[in-house]
């Protein structure tokens, strides 16, 4: 009886979402070459934090982003040529989905791939249909679901791609998130690139308010990105926290970051969160 009502207790518990950057776990400016190292460490991270039900979504970086542009899958279909274009593109986007999801079981987490093509269909690019059930009963299980940025069928284009960006924010609101933790290469936010700007200054708190106010200040990033760079990250995340859900963003790049943002720790970076701006 006491083991049933732990369980019941445990379900109630809402997930976190996590978001690693392709710009982590990928050497962007290196086709189809995995960080090994990163990947290894924040599987280990994620395994000390013991966070329960944990939702996992990894970006494409150098494995995905370059076979899609060349074949410019996010147009939607135009000719017969694009159609190996778009295998190429998911096959991709599986080896590294592999790496990840084998670092994760080699540190004893019950990792579980979910390919995004087999259960979303997308209309003009925005999500249209998310079968999300398998995704609940996983988590009743206490497998910790892996999703990706993916190539995926469109119900006007014929194909798009779905960016993990927008992917995290849906899978937030579906799935009654309590949170969403977004790890990239910076430290969070800023007014201005970091990387080509020293002065840039860090956002800390934001609301969807303000950050609808600052999109003209925030530069597109200048590695080839499909999914549309920084810019895109941040409006990706405002229809979940408008639904009160807090969001993250942090340097998944920095040594414990991402175990001390599941942990609730102190972490630099910026959080997104509705109403007032947090003091």
């Amino acid at each position: 009886m006491r083991e049933k009502q732990a369980r019941a207790r445990e379900l109630k518990v809402k997930p976190t979402v996590l978001k690693l950057g392709g710009s982590v776990i990928t050497h962007k400016e290196k086709p189809l070459t995995p960080n090994l190292p990163a990947i290894k460490r924040l599987a280990s991270e994620i395994s000390r934090a013991n966070v329960s039900r944990l939702v996992l979504v990894h970006g494409g970086g150098s494995f995905g982003h370059p076979i899609a542009k060349q074949y410019a899958i996010e147009k939607g279909y135009k000719d017969q040529s694009q159609i190996i274009g778009f295998s190429k593109t998911r096959q991709a986007m599986i080896a590294l989905n592999k790496l990840v999801v084998d670092s994760l079981i080699q540190h004893n987490i019950s990792a579980v791939t979910v390919q995004p093509s087999s259960c979303i269909i997308t209309k003009q690019g925005r999500i249209q249909l998310m079968e999300e059930r398998p995704l609940r009963k996983l988590l009743e299980m206490e497998f910790v679901p892996v999703l990706h940025g993916d190539a995926v069928l469109d119900s006007d284009k014929g194909f798009a791609i779905l960016s993990g960006d927008q992917l995290v924010s849906s899978l937030a609101i579906k799935l009654n998130a309590e949170r969403i933790i977004i790890g990239i290469d910076v430290d969070g936010l800023y007014a201005s690139d970091p990387k080509t700007d020293l002065n840039a200054q860090l956002i800390q708190h934001a609301t969807p308010q303000e950050l609808r106010k600052l999109q003209h200040k925030i530069e597109e990033n200048k590695v080839t990105d499909v999914t549309g760079g920084m810019l895109g990250k941040i409006m990706e995340l405002i229809p979940a926290v408008e639904k009160g859900i807090q969001a993250m963003i942090i340097n998944a790049a920095n040594p414990d970051n991402v175990y001390k943002a599941l942990k609730r720790e102190r972490v630099s970076g910026t959080v997104i969160k509705r109403g007032e701006t947090v003091a």
